[in-house]
């Protein structure tokens, strides 16, 4: 038996991590803590943990690591359906805002999608109450459930990203969705628009049910009542948005008093009814101006460059993570949060005031 075995395991030849501990004069479980979450660690000794162990040429096996002490390093991204995330223009940025946030505390990232298959659920359950996973970051709604099994039933610190969940007692990251909306419909009837049309995200819809009572605050706001605005859309989900904004077009051209305004619930609605409202002969702003909602970097490269409600992915995943390495650090259930992250209205060519 190898005597000098290394407490934590680390499955290191060469220098171990007591080595490194007794260099730099900390106890071991600092060094540990300080190479999986650098960031909890004050920087003075983080240096000196790190100077310690390039002088022994340490490099610990992380996931080797994490198997001795019988925890996971590992973080699922729950998404809902792979269908949603190849449409999505913002999924990917959020993705890579956890993957950075998740590398820097010395955590991996897998993903899962939640397609409310049974198959896919079971599989979701599986990882979660098998101990593959230490915590979960989860863009739905509604967390999966098979057989009475939930991923909160495992004991899994669990965040929510995008949609409010707070209210289940899910801590949960979102954009203050209601008031950016409100604000860009306020830029709208400032400029003189007085007829809306709204593309609709799902009926019911977290995100949906939010910016609707926005652009009902800015028109009550503007001395102007409900039948300003025409809606469409809210038979279709978000990943069928660019089907969303063409089939909006028609019904736009079926409107006796044609709005001079649209304000979509995505991007991919915006792009696709701007360049099929094109192609039937108006002018964009001239005619008609449009914005959108979650700031893409598609917009700005749309002719002409699309206004849109950008939402703060990067801190809002920085968020999400912070939140949820608190829970597994202090393994305790974790109270019901709501954090809100601001949006930001970007304004470019697609608005403008309405004919006289």
């Amino acid at each position: 038996m190898n005597k000098n075995k290394d407490v934590m395991g680390d499955e290191q030849s060469g220098a171990l991590m007591a080595d490194v501990a007794r260099l730099a004069g900390v106890a071991i479980s600092t060094v540990s803590r300080a190479l999986a979450n650098p960031g909890r660690v004050n920087e003075k000794t983080r240096a000196k943990i790190n100077a310690a162990a390039k002088q022994l040429g340490y490099t610990p096996n992380a996931m080797a690591r994490g198997l001795r002490v019988g925890k996971s390093n590992t973080i699922m991204i729950i998404l809902p359906g792979s269908p949603y995330y190849g449409a999505s223009q913002i999924i990917p940025q959020v993705l890579q805002s956890i993957n950075k946030s998740l590398i820097q505390e010395g955590y991996n990232l897998m993903i899962a999608n939640l397609d409310r298959e049974e198959a896919s659920e079971r599989h979701i359950l599986n990882l979660a109450f098998g101990g593959t996973v230490r915590g979960a970051i989860i863009f739905s709604s509604k967390l999966p459930e098979v057989d009475g099994r939930s991923p909160a039933g495992a004991g899994l610190p669990i965040v929510s990203m995008l949609f409010d969940m707070s209210d289940a007692g899910v801590p949960s990251v979102v954009t203050n969705d209601r008031e950016a909306i409100r604000d860009a419909t306020t830029e709208l009837i400032r400029l003189g628009h007085r007829r809306f049309l709204y593309i609709a995200g799902p009926r019911g819809n977290y995100h949906d049910v939010e910016r609707y009572a926005g652009v009902l605050e800015a028109l009550w706001a503007g001395g102007l009542s409900e039948e300003a605005v025409s809606i469409s859309g809210g038979d279709l989900e978000y990943q069928h948005g660019f089907e969303t904004g063409i089939r909006a077009v028609d019904d736009f051209m079926k409107l006796d008093a044609r709005p001079t305004a649209v304000i979509a619930t995505s991007d991919d609605m915006a792009i696709s009814f701007m360049s099929r409202i094109q192609r039937a002969g108006l002018a964009v702003p001239g005619d008609l101006s449009i914005v959108s909602f979650d700031g893409s970097p598609v917009c700005e490269f749309c002719s002409p460059p699309l206004s849109t409600i950008k939402q703060p992915v990067e801190e809002m995943g920085r968020a999400a993570v912070d939140l949820l390495l608190d829970a597994i650090d202090q393994r305790q259930k974790m109270a019901e949060v709501r954090t809100v992250i601001p949006s930001e209205l970007i304004l470019r060519e697609s608005i403008g005031t309405p004919k006289s």
